[in-house]
């Protein structure tokens, strides 16, 4: 579950293709069930710089915390609308999300975002940590502010707390957004092999304060972007000099590494049912999002497995985006999810 997005990405000269489908019955229907729909970009980046001065920027945000169950949550809150709660990817802070796409949730949603157990100003508790655990978490959260019913979205090991947090509390929950998820268990298409070792020996290493191999960290990186995109621009998949894993990521240390790595590593493992069919049982609305080229993380065909097995889902597949697509494409991602939300009521 290590992710390492502490990158600088351009977003120049990008063509993307979007496949979605709102009504999957199942895999068989995958390939022909797609409405085909196209987005031609050209300098993304200049496109989006007369509207810089009005991104979020979460660090002027004042940051309130609140009293869930054995823990002091800190949060923030923002924009206008229905309100909507994001979960961080793995190690990542609630500093971590795209300004822009941010931006773009925030003009029709009150956006809540957190760190969540044990990161950043959020206290690591007492409870044995688990995922069912980080979805209580959640819940105790609204619970605090007061809101009864929200829509939930996740990012890689944030859409299995959204998950559980949606099968466990349905009422809580309006909608439901995954991006590069799996819903984990026999259902789940595994991560490679080599790549599954490759981030347990950085977080082995990471965990015991020995030196990890510029390599390994590089490696991270390519498989967060995924092939295509380090084609169109090979300059993403350079690392700072003498980069470590906690270094960048601020509010990690080494115990909430290990926590989060053992519940994600958990979630994916083939031992136990997953929670596909759950998910199909709450009756919510799920727009589904992955990268093409998301094939070491949480391969991209996970996201075909979790929208065949809910009926009405929507799925989304961005090509030349890798694990990394809401950073890669922010203002796309943010679009798709404007669009979905609009239909919920």
């Amino acid at each position: 579950m290590l992710v390492y997005n502490d990158i600088q990405i351009r977003k120049d000269y990008l063509f993307i293709v979007v496949f979605i489908s709102t009504l999957i019955f199942s895999s068989t229907t995958l390939i022909n069930g797609f409405t085909n729909v196209v987005y031609g970009q050209t300098n993304v980046t200049q496109t989006n710089s007369s509207n810089t001065t009005n991104l979020v920027n979460t660090q002027d945000i004042p940051l309130e915390k609140v009293r869930v169950g054995d823990i002091e949550m800190a949060y923030k809150m923002f924009g206008k609308g229905d309100p909507l709660i994001l979960h961080n990817g793995a190690s990542d802070n609630m500093d971590a999300w795209d300004p822009a796409l941010l931006s773009r949730l925030a003009s029709n949603n009150t956006v809540i975002v957190f760190d969540s157990r044990g990161i950043g100003n959020t206290t690591v508790g007492t409870e044995p940590y688990s995922i069912k655990l980080l979805a209580n978490d959640t819940a105790g959260l609204m619970d605090a502010l007061k809101i009864q019913q929200a829509n939930v979205l996740g990012y890689s090991l944030g859409t299995f707390t959204t998950q559980q947090f949606a099968i466990t509390h349905p009422d809580k929950v309006s909608s439901i957004t995954l991006i590069a998820g799996s819903c984990g268990g026999k259902d789940g298409i595994p991560k490679p092999p080599e790549f599954l070792k490759l981030q347990k020996d950085i977080a082995n290493k990471t965990q015991n304060n020995i030196t990890v191999p510029q390599e390994d960290f590089k490696a991270l990186v390519t498989a967060s972007l995924g092939s295509g995109w380090v084609k169109l621009h090979p300059e993403s998949a350079k690392i700072p000099e003498n980069s470590s894993l906690l270094g960048s990521k601020p509010g990690l240390s080494a115990e909430a590494l290990n926590n989060q790595a053992d519940a994600g590593w958990g979630w994916e493992a083939q031992n136990w049912s997953g929670v596909c069919d759950d998910l199909a049982k709450i009756d919510k609305p799920l727009l589904v999002i992955t990268g093409t080229d998301d094939n070491q993380y949480n391969p991209h065909q996970n996201a075909l497995v979790i929208a065949s097995k809910v009926p009405g889902a929507w799925l989304v597949q961005i090509k030349d985006a890798g694990h990394a697509v809401p950073n890669q494409y922010p203002e796309e991602v943010g679009k798709i999810i404007e669009t979905f939300l609009s239909t919920v009521k």
